[in-house]
């Protein structure tokens, strides 16, 4: 069994290392919330860093993909993990390496939460992977957008009620997830198709309509936020939601992202709101 207070330490910093977005907020979390969503966070990127490889073949991201997804669905199995990875371990980060870690940190309580929603999430980037996430249709792009951040926001839903009693809009909650998404695609749309081949903007639409997308989305997590009534919670789900209000604006005003001191401003008007 590892040191549960030195394993504390080492997730809260892979945390702060893989994350400036999301690593503020999770601090505002309290107790068992915190530790969950945190574990939930470093658990999902472990996979994300797989899915986004450089170097790795599609199918060798299927492969990976899949088989985590099995072992997530149930005692995950940190051995025959280690052994998956084996090949690929010099290529991959610490957050991937370690997911039994993450999985060992997460508690108990939320533990089923979080790997059923991490093992569906692998599942999902293991499709998108052997289809070379080409999207055609908007129902491609709903599709992949609640893989890889509606399930996000159904976990987060269900860790609220699991810790502390907060019940949420499942529909609004996927809304919550996708904006956010639909704001990251927008800001590596050309980087997307330029360096991967990759585009998640369906067949006959415009920049526009990928505009309108995350506004109807985003319009929905506005929406989630007024079913919780828990200050931390808020403030953690408000920060992201912010964050990508304001990207978008500046995209749309012609800019590619928010400067430093925006985001430090927006960290102050949300914590003091």
């Amino acid at each position: 069994m590892k040191d549960q207070k030195k394993l504390y330490k080492e997730a809260m910093q892979v945390l702060k290392d893989t994350s400036r977005t999301f690593y503020i907020p999770i601090t505002f979390l309290k107790n068992d919330l915190k530790l969950s969503v945190a574990a939930a966070y470093l658990a999902m990127r472990a996979i994300d860093e797989i899915e986004d490889h450089e170097n790795l073949s599609n199918d060798v991201k299927f492969d990976l993909l899949s088989a985590t997804s099995e072992f997530l669905k149930g005692e995950f199995d940190a051995a025959a993990y280690d052994a998956l990875l084996a090949p690929y371990a010099s290529e991959l980060p610490e957050v991937t390496l370690r997911l039994a870690d993450w999985v060992l940190f997460c508690p108990e309580g939320s533990r089923p939460i979080v790997q059923a929603s991490t093992s569906e999430m692998a599942f999902g980037m293991a499709k998108w992977s052997k289809a070379n996430w080409q999207v055609h249709t908007r129902e491609d792009l709903d599709e992949y957008t609640y893989y890889v951040a509606g399930l996000v926001g159904t976990m987060l839903s269900e860790i609220w009620e699991w810790g502390a009693g907060i019940k949420t809009d499942r529909d609004l909650a996927i809304g919550y997830g996708r904006g956010l998404q639909a704001v990251n695609i927008l800001r590596n749309q050309h980087e997307d198709m330029d360096e991967r081949g990759v585009s998640f903007v369906p067949d006959g639409w415009t920049r526009d309509d990928l505009f309108t997308y995350a506004e109807e989305n985003l319009a929905k997590g506005d929406l989630y936020m007024k079913d919780i009534n828990k200050r931390t919670v808020l403030l953690f789900c408000r920060l992201p939601l912010a964050l990508a209000h304001k990207t978008l604006k500046a995209m749309q005003e012609g800019r590619e992202k928010m400067s430093r001191a925006e985001v430090e401003q927006t960290v102050e008007e949300v914590q003091a709101d």
